[in-house]
């Protein structure tokens, strides 16, 4: 315990800023489900601007918000699909979340979320799935927990 000469005479671990302080907050993410042990990672992102027309291939979490036409594999990472997004995709990833519009089948080892706004004309393979209120969604559906927990292993 800090007896009280102690807490007069040494100075304060947090000292208030004396002159003017600017207010910047930095750009976040928005969370995932993902559980709070992991890392928290920020996304690539390609721009509302931008089309591609090929294959992305990558080992890291995407966000896109522009047009794409080609398959897309992340494997065991992220997709946000941005509410800006057209995607005519076959899609594999660990994990898509659909904000915008995705034409063709989605493959996710661990969930899909199509989000109120978002809209999926293919198939869909994942072990877990939520599609919002207000979401549309042309295809099939195939639910296989064993896919999540194979990966967890």
């Amino acid at each position: 315990m800090w007896t009280k000469q102690q807490s007069q005479t040494e100075p304060s671990a947090v000292s208030p800023p004396t002159g003017p302080v600017s207010s910047v907050t930095p750009f976040s993410a928005p969370s995932s489900s993902r559980s709070s042990s992991s890392p928290a990672r920020n996304p690539a992102r390609l721009g509302s601007s931008l089309q591609i027309k090929g294959q992305i291939i990558g080992t890291e979490d995407l966000q896109i918000d522009g047009k794409v036409e080609g398959s897309i594999t992340l494997r065991g990472h992220q997709l946000t699909v941005g509410s800006t997004a057209q995607l005519t995709s076959e899609i594999h990833a660990g994990e898509v979340i659909v904000y915008g519009k995705v034409i063709g089948n989605v493959h996710a080892r661990d969930r899909v979320d199509v989000k109120t706004d978002g809209s999926v004309v293919g198939d869909i393979s994942t072990a877990r799935i939520s599609i919002e209120d207000g979401a549309h969604f042309k295809g099939r559906i195939e639910i296989d927990p064993a896919k999540s927990q194979a990966a967890a292993d």
